[in-house]
């Protein structure tokens, strides 16, 4: 059974093992971090900048074989009811069996129930189709922006795709 926590500083090196090339890690961080490979000191001093903000949640989803997902859940709006999720990572020997999708499932129950939000919102690149299948089969619909988001990568550019899902208020 998957659950969902708080995220620990030791979680990071088993987060930073997942990330086995450096199109994986950016397609996890895109420009978020300098330099590949990304180390757990790494994962937790950009972590530790937003630390003391009540806007700023890492989270770390287990079951009863260890650490097996994570991502961040952050408000974007001073109201406190758009909250956008990044840095989404599964275990890279666990992708493709569903981890994922039941990651976003509690994960989103637990921004609508405990946070409140009325919206969340995520982005991910047009490269990275698995990743875009899973956040459809957790609900998630695509926005049309009028200027979609890109980003210069590997003398690349790659676009970005924005998502979200709201708050079932039936």
């Amino acid at each position: 059974m998957l659950r969902l926590r708080p995220y620990k500083k030791c979680d990071a090196k088993v987060i930073a093992s997942w990330i086995k090339d450096e199109v994986s890690f950016r397609k996890w961080s895109a420009d978020r971090y300098e330099k590949y490979p990304v180390r757990d000191v790494d994962i937790n001093d950009h972590y530790e900048a937003a630390a003391f903000s009540d806007a700023f949640f890492p989270m770390t989803a287990f079951d009863e074989t260890g650490v097996v997902g994570h991502l961040i859940m952050r408000f974007t709006d001073e109201e406190k009811r758009i909250l956008r999720f990044g840095f989404i990572i599964v275990d890279d020997s666990k992708r493709g069996m569903g981890y994922g999708k039941e990651m976003l499932k509690l994960s989103l129950q637990y921004a609508f129930e405990i946070l409140k939000a009325d919206k969340v919102t995520l982005g991910v690149f047009e490269n990275n189709e698995s990743a875009y299948y899973c956040y459809k089969a957790a609900g998630f619909k695509d926005v049309i922006l009028e200027i979609p988001e890109s980003y210069h990568i590997f003398n690349e550019e790659w676009k970005c795709l924005e998502l979200e899902t709201e708050r079932d208020n039936s």
